[in-house]
């Protein structure tokens, strides 16, 4: 609960800098609260509780993706920097809402109360809608901003549908009550079919098969900072409050909505890989490369009773390498009208280093060992083998195959192509998170544990 407040009253905290016009130091302070955030989260580890009339309540599963969000929202501030330099007026506006966006986010992964559940999901949506338009003056960016904000719209739309049957079924919007009512021996036919309007409402915020179209079309569209967060930050919030929502709420995931999720978390994989492999934009072929991540994680509700370290550890392989990839991205296409692979070409020999990074976190991405996203993968297909679903695991493993095609399309290009122009400049903090972001994930892929035994 504290986490909360304290995310609130640093969101305040930056608009009150624009007020005073110490712009310079709102960076550096941003970062430093929420550094302070992190360890006020992690004091909070071993101390469940529940606050608010169990509108919030803190357990190992928030605290521990709470903290992975917080980190997140570190990188993509410090990105600002450099990112909005020619619109200084603009940056405190852009950090605010990204630090408010967090504080949606530790509501979707904290709530006791679906209302609360509702509040943190509406807080991140229109944070991202504001974000994905926030280029005024550019047509696809308008246009992506539109896109995002009408589909979010109708997914919000049949959420709230779902909620409203939850609660005609149950008479309450209490997690713990519904769980505990859920078990009894007659249940209304309201609950089961709240419980899928509500899937449907979250496979739209994880752009899974087939409610992926608005995808693409917005990451391409939107600034590439904002592309950065949609596909690490948001991503990953949506799929754990999904993974939250059925695990606390009881939905006894019967076996046709297991052969449903099954059936999108293939189609996720096929759909996302195929069509990332005719790619030429890069920002594009993350948006699929995404897709197809997402039907990766929607792996874990099949054996959602054991599966939460594995879904904590494959969000933090699969942000961290997102995140190392958009750093280099921010760099390589800062004053480029598209982000083309031809704009990557040469890049291992102007700029050696950011071309490592890149190269590792696709790598990552595509479950090579040592990295991170290769453990990821590893630990979630023995358990899917264990819940007894092969055909996915198998499915599984000639999408990563297919997976390497694209991603080595963009690796050759930086190491095999004549550069295309010459770069000098060295923004200190884009190297930084870059370089920060592919450690941690060469860290974690190294020790596991780190990750895996937090919520063991």
């Amino acid at each position: 609960m504290n986490t909360l407040i304290a995310i609130i009253g640093l969101g305040v905290l930056c608009l009150l800098f624009e007020i005073l016009n110490l712009r310079k130091a709102l960076i550096p302070i941003t970062v430093l609260g929420l550094l302070g955030v992190l360890g006020l989260t992690i004091s909070e580890f071993n101390t469940p509780g529940s606050y608010y009339s169990n509108m919030i309540m803190v357990n190992k599963f928030s605290v521990a993706f709470s903290s992975l969000f917080i980190v997140l929202t570190i990188f993509l501030v410090t990105l600002s920097h450099n990112f909005y330099e020619n619109h200084p007026t603009k940056l405190s506006d852009y950090v605010a809402i990204k630090v408010f966006l967090l504080s949606g986010a530790v509501a979707m992964v904290s709530f006791g109360n679906l209302a609360m559940f509702f509040l943190g999901i509406e807080v991140l949506s229109i944070s991202l809608y504001i974000l994905a338009a926030s280029s005024r003056m550019n047509l696809k960016s308008n246009e992506a901003g539109m896109k995002y904000f009408l589909m979010g719209s109708f997914a919000s739309g049949i959420i709230l549908f779902g909620i409203c049957m939850i609660y005609g079924a149950m008479g309450t919007f209490d997690v713990v009550e519904i769980s505990e009512l859920s078990r009894s021996a007659e249940l209304p036919v309201w609950f089961p079919i709240g419980i899928i309007l509500l899937t449907i409402g979250m496979f739209f915020k994880i752009a899974a098969v087939p409610f992926h179209f608005w995808a693409p079309d917005v990451y391409e569209g939107s600034p590439a900072l904002t592309t950065a967060t949609m596909s690490t930050l948001a991503k990953v919030v949506a799929m754990a409050t999904l993974f939250k929502l059925l695990t606390a709420m009881n939905a006894e995931i019967s076996y046709q909505y297991q052969i449903v999720v099954v059936i999108v978390s293939i189609a996720s994989m096929t759909v996302g890989n195929i069509m990332a492999l005719k790619q030429a934009n890069v920002k594009r072929m993350l948006a699929f490369s995404g897709i197809s991540h997402a039907g990766f994680m929607l792996m874990t509700l099949l054996s959602a009773t054991t599966s939460a370290s594995s879904l904590l550890y494959y969000a933090t392989a699969y942000s961290l390498a997102g995140i190392a990839a958009f750093a280099v991205i921010l760099y390589v296409c800062k004053n480029q009208d598209n982000e083309d692979i031809a704009n990557f070409h040469g890049l291992g020999k102007t700029n050696p280093l950011l071309a490592a990074v890149l190269t590792g976190a696709l790598l990552s991405m595509a479950g090579i060992p040592v990295f991170a996203g290769f453990f990821a993968k590893l630990n979630l297909f023995s358990q899917t083998i264990q819940a007894g679903y092969l055909v996915l695991v198998i499915a599984a493993v000639i999408n990563s195959i297919i997976s390497v095609g694209y991603y080595f399309k963009l690796i050759l290009a930086m190491y095999t192509k004549e550069p295309s122009e010459n770069r000098t400049a060295t923004p200190i903090l884009i190297y930084g998170v870059a370089v920060i972001a592919i450690l941690l994930n060469l860290a974690i892929g190294l020790f596991p544990s780190l990750v895996m035994d937090l919520l063991g």
